[in-house]
């Protein structure tokens, strides 16, 4: 089974691209750019990636940043990810990134987004892996500041293809920045949102999140399930959930492989996703092996996931339809 989730064409919709920065990385960028760091060694930094929640994770999260300060670190860390993705026989991911981490603490937007696109042209070329970038905004931030940052990346929209929301979602529901995701969806992005597992009234934020909002995505979710009337909707309506299984362990306690499940019996487009995998300590090829593993899925069900994950990215039907196809071919080899 592991081989054949090795081999298998995949496809990655939820991944923070500051959540890719490796221990290692992280003292190579902090010693090219001065950055002074509490720890004298990788594995003393490694033993912090420890948490028992969202908060004391995001904690570690935003200052490990910190070492992120020019055009070649970003171009540098998003090349080192798409490197171990096309490894994994990854072949198209849609990439979260932070803008409001980096320009709150004086790195220029330009310098963000032109590192991310220049590695993610080079991938394509070089590596055969195809990639698009989602801005997010920091929910425990106000609106306006969000509203700020859409404006500033507008003359950059070509290289966007969408939006999400993610941070602490403690007291930050979707409804707080309804205006922005209505001036976004008039610009021409897409639009995707967190809801996270067991976050306090998190089946009221993921119903704000479809039918107040009107999202195409819904990363994280599995909280659906405890309202049937909203999951037939979202059914209906073709929506995506991104799960991240080792990530729910690390921060909760629990893969929840078992909602994962519920939702592909459904016949929900569920997909398995590595989140933020430098943390959390599985890329989507690990991810996917867990779930199996826990589930004990077929190669069939295995498969599901990945034809969920290219069905619902924010590609041209006729993209979509050949990574598709590169599933079955797959699964009609001798692997499969």
């Amino acid at each position: 089974m592991k081989e054949f989730i090795a081999g298998l064409p995949k496809c990655e919709l939820h991944l923070h691209i500051e959540g890719t920065l490796e221990p290692e990385m992280r003292f190579d960028l902090a010693k090219r750019n001065n950055v002074e760091q509490a720890y004298s060694t990788v594995e003393e930094l490694r033993a912090t990636y420890e948490f028992d929640g969202l908060a004391p994770f995001l904690d570690v999260y935003y200052e490990g940043m910190n070492v992120l300060r020019t055009e070649p670190d970003f171009y540098d860390l998003a090349t080192a990810y798409l490197t171990k993705a096309a490894g994994q026989n990854v072949r198209y991911v849609e990439i979260f990134f932070d803008p409001q981490a980096h320009t709150g603490r004086g790195v220029p937007f330009d310098y963000v987004i032109r590192g991310l696109t220049r590695a993610i042209s080079d991938a394509e070329t070089n590596l055969g892996i195809r990639a698009q970038l989602i801005m997010c905004f920091l929910r425990d931030y106000q609106a306006e500041y969000a509203m700020a940052t859409l404006l500033q990346s507008l003359p950059y929209r070509q290289w966007i293809i969408g939006i999400g929301l993610d941070s602490d979602e403690r007291g930050n529901p979707p409804a707080k920045f309804a205006a922005v995701y209505a001036r976004a969806r008039q610009e021409g992005y897409r639009l995707t949102m967190h809801c996270d597992p067991d976050q306090p009234n998190s089946v009221e934020h993921i119903r704000q999140a479809v039918q107040d909002i009107g999202v195409e995505r819904i990363d994280h979710g599995t909280n659906v399930l405890e309202d049937p009337e909203l999951a037939a909707e979202i059914k209906r309506r073709g929506l995506g959930f991104t799960t991240c299984p080792i990530s729910n362990d690390r921060l909760y306690g629990d893969t929840k492989a078992d909602l994962i499940r519920a939702l592909l019996d459904q016949g929900q487009r569920v997909t398995i996703n590595s989140d933020d995998p430098a943390y959390f300590g599985g890329y989507v090829q690990e991810n996917l092996e867990r779930v199996q593993a826990e589930l004990g899925l077929t190669k069939d069900e295995v498969a599901q996931f990945e034809r969920n994950a290219f069905e619902i990215t924010w590609l041209p039907r006729a993209v979509k339809d050949g990574y598709l196809a590169e599933v079955e071919d797959y699964l009609a080899g001798p692997t499969g």
